[in-house]
């Protein structure tokens, strides 16, 4: 006990069913919740919220201290579900508060999406550095009618990030069926996205997405609009133009604001990419992106897209909720 408060600590190596005995730990001891109330946050019978606990006991987990960095890094996964309303935060630890974190919220990731797919699911997917990485960590299996959905097109640029490339391997990797938009990301006028869409057989690939299971994406900071890994649609007049506008970063090439609205700007028409609204309408919405220079495109993102689950890593956590409690990140 600390000040009449049981504290949980944990000092061995984290593994998923780490992960969620030390949540339920945490939950009971630390936020006094019940454990019918635990077992709704985990998704899991109460039993197994019994056994959790006994285990944790049992472990020697609850001490007088806190020894585990795990510990920490469950706090502010619970402080980000309450402050933004999501089903789960995930959060990666980092070596040191510099390090690039794509390597870690990409593992993070692969290990996440590796355990939620099943047989069965039509998923989108974005694109972009981190849903790149995460290929790595995913461990590949055979899933029966497993359809994988790109939600963006971009497949004339013959680039190591483009959307096409990391929906074809993602299906590969389950042994799915892949759905392309062939065209590029950003088109040339309405009429074209129109004859597109309509005339060229796309309808058939946005239909797709009115039923998607699950959506798996990644947002892009505004300093980057016009980066090589980026697909070089956009020019430096553009990007200037967007900022101006109070573009802080883009979700598919659909730029928007800090409150989650798309700003009013011709290339948000001019898009080649599943509309969020229907993005939206997924049970299950995926966001995974981290960095210093992605901060407003993630708190944007969270009015935009309202994930059901955050993947990011321990800086960035921290920097969204003092942004979210009005006080300057780090």
């Amino acid at each position: 006990m600390v000040n009449g408060d049981p504290v949980v600590a944990n000092g061995g190596a984290e593994s998923r069913s780490d992960r969620l005995r030390i949540r339920a730990a945490w939950m009971y001891f630390v936020e006094q919740m019940t454990q019918n109330e635990i077992a709704d946050v985990l998704g899991v019978g109460r039993v197994t919220v019994v056994r959790m606990l006994a285990d944790a006991r049992a472990r020697g987990e609850v001490k007088i201290t806190i020894e585990s960095e795990l510990v920490e890094i469950v706090r502010l996964e619970r402080e980000l579900e309450r402050a933004f309303g999501l089903e789960q935060a995930i959060v990666a630890p980092l070596s040191r508060p510099d390090a690039d974190p794509i390597p870690a919220i990409a593992a993070k990731t692969g290990g996440y999406v590796s355990e939620i797919m099943k047989a069965g699911m039509r998923v989108g997917v974005g694109w972009g550095n981190t849903l790149f990485s995460s290929l790595q960590f995913l461990s590949a299996r055979s899933l029966a009618d497993f359809k994988v959905i790109s939600l963006l097109g971009g497949v004339g640029v013959a680039r190591r990030f483009n959307p096409a490339e990391f929906a074809w391997r993602f299906a590969q990797a389950f042994q799915g069926d892949g759905y392309l938009i062939p065209t590029p990301a950003v088109v040339d006028s309405i009429e074209t996205k129109v004859a597109l869409v309509e005339r060229c057989g796309l309808q058939e690939i946005f239909q797709l997405a009115d039923s998607l299971d699950a959506v798996l994406v990644s947002v892009g900071g505004i300093a980057s609009a016009t980066t090589f890994y980026r697909g070089g649609f956009l020019k430096e007049a553009d990007r200037e133009e967007l900022v101006a506008r109070g573009a802080v970063g883009d979700l598919l090439f659909h730029f928007f604001n800090r409150n989650g609205d798309l700003v009013d700007h011709p290339v948000n028409q001019l898009v080649m990419s599943v509309e969020v609204d229907r993005l939206r309408r997924a049970p299950v919405r995926i966001l995974t992106s981290g960095g210093e220079e992605k901060i407003g495109a993630l708190m944007g993102a969270m009015h935009l897209i309202q994930p059901t689950v955050l993947i990011t890593d321990e800086e960035s956590a921290r920097r969204m909720l003092a942004e979210r409690a009005g006080a300057p990140g780090k």
